[in-house]
């Protein structure tokens, strides 16, 4: 079993750090219309009486309203986009627009830049092993992990990164067959070189609390894509089965609740970048919900998905209603 301190919840340290959050982050984003997020967002995170944290209106919040953007803390490109977007911000890219760095591609030099702490650390172990384990079992959240333990190792993310989010729970079974996972991982960094001391914190108590944290908190990258171009890789992508381009973990997105008819969502223009918009009015006060899944499904099949997939049974209106 994991140990508990992976399940507990620390809410007044989490207030403290999304108060600063807020802070350093919005005010970089000021304007006046609606396209564009207010400084500081009309929001604020408090806990609710079913749901732990939610996200709550500060202000009544227009229709299409930008409520904020967010960065990630960590993305990794899907298997099948690594040949076509920006290894770091997921932009679709062409080998020949975009700069190559051995066996991947950045949109600009600025994203090459980026990489460069996690990178000089990924780019001298080989990876077939571990990629074709994640290939084989269709994994996709272990490319996240991976990207992280190089971030800790290069000094430019603690070990603690995702602490502050909500962890899945994880059987003995799940845990058992992360084992092999984080083997191949150690493996291919100890094969580069790396000294023991580097990878203290690469242990299956640290790679299973990074995954139940990613498994719940995790998005699937869908570019909306701005060109005819755009659109052509997102087609060949869904006939390769794999429509999104990448999966990210992000900070304040994290902390909305899911809702099987939504006021918020959440978009993708052309990058990792995330934009939350209204899609209808909210009062002061009303918590900001957007759908983790497919709306359209019928109710049974959404609370399959949501028990099966994050751990809860929804008791939306919706889903109260028999819609």
């Amino acid at each position: 079993m994991l140990p508990l301190r992976f399940t507990q919840r620390r809410f007044p340290q989490t207030k403290l750090f999304l108060t600063s959050y807020f802070l350093s982050t919005t005010n970089n984003h000021r304007g006046s219309n609606l396209n564009q997020p207010s400084s500081p967002p009309p929001i604020k995170v408090l806990l609710t009486e079913t749901a732990g944290r939610g996200v709550f209106a500060t202000r009544t919040i227009q229709p299409g309203e930008l409520i904020h953007t967010a960065k990630p803390i960590i993305s990794h490109p899907s298997i099948a986009s690594t040949d076509n977007v920006c290894y770091v911000c997921l932009k679709i890219v062409t080998k020949q627009s975009g700069f190559q760095a051995q066996e991947v591609l950045f949109c600009s030099e600025e994203c090459r830049e980026q990489a460069k702490g996690f990178y000089e650390v990924e780019k001298e172990a080989d990876w077939s092993a571990f990629v074709a384990h994640c290939r084989t079992r269709g994994l996709k959240y272990p490319f996240l992990a991976k990207r992280l333990a190089c971030m800790v190792i290069s000094g430019v993310a603690s070990s603690d990164s995702l602490d502050i989010l909500q962890p899945a729970h994880l059987s003995a079974e799940m845990i058992s067959q992360m084992k092999e996972e984080l083997c191949l991982l150690r493996s291919a960094l100890e094969d580069s070189g790396m000294k023991d001391e580097q990878l203290t914190f690469l242990n299956i108590e640290w790679y299973a609390g990074v995954l139940a944290r990613i498994r719940i908190n995790a998005f699937r990258i869908e570019l909306a894509g701005n060109t005819y171009e755009d659109l052509l890789a997102l087609a060949a992508a869904s006939v390769e089965s794999e429509a999104a381009v990448g999966n990210a973990v992000y900070m304040l997105p994290s902390f909305y609740n899911h809702d099987c008819d939504p006021n918020t969502h959440i978009i993708w223009v052309e990058n990792v970048e995330a934009r939350l918009k209204a899609l209808r009015e909210i009062e002061a006060g009303e918590e900001l919900r957007i759908c983790y899944i497919d709306a359209s499904m019928d109710r049974d099949a959404r609370q399959n998905l949501l028990s099966n997939g994050f751990g809860f049974q929804c008791n939306c209106p919706r889903c109260m209603s028999n819609d």
